[in-house]
């Protein structure tokens, strides 16, 4: 059986770890092993983040089974309004943005316990819809816990 519990302030660092770790695999790494100095300004805000029990965001994470204080997988995501519609008319609509699993300890059911706790998350606060962006290795599990690929008119614009 997998535990999982909600990240704490002490997981900052692991959660950055484990963030860096789903970006290299998505986006291939520009320095392996390489760039992380925006952890150390991000650290300060993530902590403060995961402080908030009752707040827009949840990470939900699985300690490593080896290496105490060290985190096998995480998954992390926001609680966001939109004007409501028809088939939202509260507005609620969750958003995973993070997930990731060390490497030598995929294939446990670590993220799909960890997807399982922020999907229920989301529900308890009444989301009507959960959004994500899935690579092709991630989209089976997806998959299998219901997400459809819908068409993205998306745009974005860097400040």
């Amino acid at each position: 059986m997998t535990l999982v519990r909600r990240a704490r302030p002490e997981d900052a660092a692991e959660v950055l770890r484990l963030r860096q770790v789903m970006i290299d695999s998505v986006f291939g790494p520009e320095d392996p092993g390489g760039p992380t100095d925006w952890h150390t300004a991000s650290l300060p805000t993530l902590r403060a983040r995961l402080t908030g029990e009752d707040g827009d965001f949840a990470a939900f994470v699985v300690d490593h089974p080896e290496r105490p204080g060290a985190l096998a997988a995480m998954v992390a995501g926001t609680l966001e309004y939109r004007i409501g519609r028809a088939d939202n008319p509260h507005g609620r609509v969750g958003y995973v943005f993070s997930v990731a699993t060390e490497a030598g300890l995929r294939r446990r059911g670590y993220a799909r316990a960890c997807m399982a706790e922020l999907l229920e998350w989301f529900r308890l606060r009444g989301a009507a819809q959960v959004d994500l962006n899935a690579s092709a290795e991630a989209e089976p599990l997806y998959a299998s816990l219901g997400f459809v690929r819908k068409p993205d008119p998306s745009m974005r614009l860097r400040l």
